[in-house]
């Protein structure tokens, strides 16, 4: 059983730069301001020896319960209560605080093992302003500099005396059966991710709440459907890039774009009371030139009058205004009420299959053959295109090389007919396609100048 630790503390004291450390890459968003954290983040940690699973949290601050505040402070109160360990940081630049120490007297009332880490302490004058750290009666204060890694050997030793060292025989493999599907939520501002998410794992792990843009960090979820393991990527809300000014907009909807590429099917959540807005189509051709599986999500359904109508005409709406993945799931739900997320997740393993097709050249070749005798490349300058074979070179998502020649000159038009009757002939809907074309050498082109090239299009 792998140890959870929890890094806790009042806001800007660097708990997001430490996570960052140990776990070895930039997850979580770090900026001079206060408060950037608001979600639990929770990430692989290795220490020399050690593994243990690390929690970044938000600030510790008072505020009423019902607000903003008051909602990141119960997430944090929560990954104390699940941690087999506190790493409770303190700045010591700017001093031990009123707040330390009501915070220090909330994690000793916890029960649970402390560990004090004063981070900031660069350099031996550092160390020495540590020391004021032992008024919180926390034990003994780690000088420690989360941004420079001063003190990773102390670090080492204090979580050492607290966590278990692996097995050496461990197995650290995993086979294609059990291996979680990636999944990505993603969608505008206040479309419902968050509360969606909540509702698929059970319990309030995200923050939600009436105000738009709460997201920032893209937080990875590990969740188990119908025996399958999952692991969901709740994200920010993605506006128009000409209205994101802010620099911790910017990082968070990078960060979201980082999920898109990371995840297998991308579920581009809309907001079913003003679906297919000019964003949406944007989001869902972002996903598709990332190449990812993709899953329309209509959520707030339970707000829909006429549903198996309008249900009708949205499905024809995304075949029209989306043929680039033509034949996408369209799946009605409510995050909020918990209704559709079966049908959402059958979808997306669906997706998942189709994504992760290879069709045999012999299917490929036969088909091929009828589509370019029921409608002929053109000619170009009187000479017809021709099309000899191709064959499917990678899966996820599906890529067809095509071979032949004056391939260069094919029309996008054409490249399109064979988009499509690939997707309809072998069931491929809703999954991006990629068309690789690929001309020969011309034998009577100059000695040492080959003429190969390939052509890629979406």
């Amino acid at each position: 059983m792998v140890a959870t630790v929890a890094i806790v503390g009042r806001p800007n004291v660097g708990k997001s730069t430490l996570f960052n450390r140990l776990v070895g890459r930039k997850l979580a968003l770090v900026d001079d301001r206060p408060g950037v954290t608001r979600d639990r983040r929770e990430g692989e940690a290795r220490l020399g020896p050690l593994s243990f699973n690390v929690v970044d949290t938000a600030g510790l601050e008072e505020a009423d319960a019902e607000s903003l505040t008051g909602r990141m402070r119960a997430q944090t109160e929560a990954a104390v209560a699940g941690a087999d360990l506190v790493l409770f940081v303190v700045d010591v630049r700017s001093g031990i605080t009123p707040a330390d120490r009501q915070f220090a007297d909330l994690v000793r009332k916890s029960g649970k093992p402390v560990v004090l880490l004063a981070n900031k302490a660069e350099g031996r004058s550092g160390t020495e302003a540590s020391y004021e750290a032992f008024t919180l009666g926390l034990g003994d204060p780690v000088p420690f500099s989360a941004e420079h890694g001063e003190g990773i050997s102390d670090l080492f030793d204090a979580l050492a005396a607290h966590l278990a060292m692996p097995e050496e025989d461990e197995a650290d493999e995993e086979d294609e059966a059990a291996r979680s599907i990636r999944i990505a939520i993603v969608g505008r501002p206040n479309a419902g991710k968050s509360t969606l998410i909540n509702r698929m794992v059970g319990e309030e792990r995200l923050l939600t709440g009436p105000e738009a843009g709460i997201t920032r960090d893209s937080i990875s979820l590990d969740w188990e459907w119908r025996g399958r393991p999952i692991k969901l990527f709740d994200t920010a809300g993605l506006r128009k890039r000409a209205r994101i000014e802010d620099k911790l907009e910017k990082l968070s909807v990078a960060d979201g774009l980082r999920a898109v590429r990371f995840a297998e099917v991308v579920v581009v959540l809309l907001d079913a009371t003003i679906p297919f807005e000019k964003q949406d189509l944007t989001i869902v051709d972002l996903v598709e030139r990332e190449g990812r599986a993709v899953v329309i999500g209509l959520n707030k359904w339970d707000l829909v009058a006429d549903q198996p109508g309008l249900l009708k005409t949205l499905r024809e709406e995304a075949d029209q205004m989306l043929a680039q993945v033509r034949g996408v799931g369209v799946v009605p739900l409510s995050g909020l009420a918990g209704q559709g997320i079966d049908r959402l997740m059958e979808a997306v393993i669906a997706a998942h299959e189709v994504w992760n097709r290879r069709i045999s050249t012999a299917q490929l070749n036969r088909w091929l053959g009828e589509a370019t005798a029921n409608h002929p490349p053109p000619a170009v300058s009187g000479r017809r295109i021709k099309i000899r074979y191709m064959t499917q070179v990678k899966s996820r998502p599906p890529h067809f090389a095509v071979f032949g020649n004056q391939l260069a000159a094919l029309p996008t038009a054409y490249s399109r007919y064979l988009v499509n009757g690939l997707r309809e002939a072998f069931s491929l809907p809703g999954t991006p396609i990629r068309l690789s074309f690929r001309q020969g050498d011309n034998p009577y082109a100059e000695h040492g100048k080959p003429t190969g090239r390939i052509y890629k299009r979406r």
